[in-house]
């Protein structure tokens, strides 16, 4: 016996789900069906759809179950996949805890690695290429690690993200300042020189580019200072790295704070930093990281950005060819109050 179509249709409401849809396929089964509604035989719907008598037989059962949407060619599901929500589950924890060296060989993980891990734990056979789509649709990529200090203390970081914004009052009490007038700096230095870094570079791949790279050994120091909230900084191109030249830079700091603010001026604790031969001036109280943390200082992150975009892959012909690149970058840098911001904004030190 024949199929009856579902009751809640007819032929003129079939039809006009046909006139609106979009899919070709899909309105020439529903005017095979609503010819069904007009009292034509399984056969004539069949030639009008151009298919078997078991294929009509097919779309009434769909169209039955879930109306014209039922009609709509599905994409086919397949072969089932080969990892469950348990491999995945157990990768992503084996991911993040990374690999034992003495245990399983590698100090980093490749997806090799991971699709014979794999077969010894599960006995389940992955293909890179699929393992490589499992990752990405987990959110992982292959990022470049951040370097962390082997001495650094444990907590040490967060602890002093938790102690620095409770510290404005009482510097401020003792400057004699409200807490908005207080200026968030923070100071590093960087050595620039002929024996330079190469960055990364666009080249088509499986080929590998070359840039320049000198051996010579001529080299200053920038003695960099931002303040993200302003968008300014303060610098000074310094041949040596001691306590003489942090003075002249503690000056030149100075003058850029602004008439009546007070800055707090964040470092790292270089000898230079700490030395009693320090000459602070009275608009600035220096407050220094906790050790072995650069992480703390975005002042870190504006000498990538400024080797990355202006001072690597470069040959410099002579020191003062060295002193002059460096003036130009920093100086493009102020130009761009913009992008000390963008750089440079901390949520832990500015409060937001």
């Amino acid at each position: 016996m024949p199929v009856p179509l579902r009751a809640d249709f007819d032929a003129q409401t079939t039809r006009a789900a046909a006139k609106r849809s979009k899919d070709g396929p899909q309105a020439r089964r529903l005017l095979a069906l609503a010819a069904i509604y007009d009292g034509a035989t399984r056969s004539e719907a069949a030639k009008i759809g151009g298919v078997t008598l078991q294929i009509v037989r097919d779309w009434v059962m769909k169209f039955n179950a879930h109306g014209p949407a039922g009609l709509i060619d599905r994409k086919a599901p397949g072969q089932p996949p080969r990892l469950t929500d348990k491999h995945r589950k157990v990768l992503a924890a084996i991911i993040e805890s990374g690999p034992m060296p003495a245990i399983h060989g590698v100090v980093r993980w490749r997806i090799i690695d991971l699709c014979q891990w794999l077969y010894e734990e599960f006995r389940v056979v992955v293909a890179k290429q699929t393992l490589s789509r499992e990752l990405r649709a987990m959110g992982y990529r292959k990022l470049s690690a951040r370097p962390r200090h082997h001495a650094q203390a444990a907590g040490a970081i967060e602890d002093f993200k938790k102690a620095f914004p409770p510290a404005w009052p009482e510097v401020a009490e003792g400057q004699g300042v409200d807490p908005a007038d207080l200026e968030i700096w923070f100071a590093d230095e960087a050595r620039i020189g002929q024996k330079n870094k190469i960055t990364r570079r666009w080249a088509r791949r499986g080929t590998r580019p070359c840039a320049p790279h000198d051996q010579r050994t001529a080299s200053t120091y920038i003695f960099g200072a931002i303040c993200p909230k302003e968008g300014k900084g303060a610098a000074l191109v310094l041949p040596a790295c001691n306590t003489e030249a942090m003075n002249l830079h503690l000056a030149e700091i100075a003058t850029e704070v602004a008439p009546g603010k007070h800055a707090i001026l964040l470092l790292d604790q270089a000898g230079w930093h700490l030395s009693s031969r320090l000459i602070v001036p009275p608009n600035i109280t220096l407050m220094p990281l906790p050790a072995k943390c650069p992480e703390l200082n975005p002042q870190e992150n504006v000498w990538q950005f400024m080797r990355d975009n202006w001072l690597s892959n470069r040959v410099f012909k002579s020191y003062a060819d060295i002193l002059d690149h460096c003036c130009y970058a920093w100086n493009k840098l102020v130009d761009q109050p913009w992008r000390i911001i963008s750089i440079g904004m901390r949520d832990w030190a500015h409060r937001f």
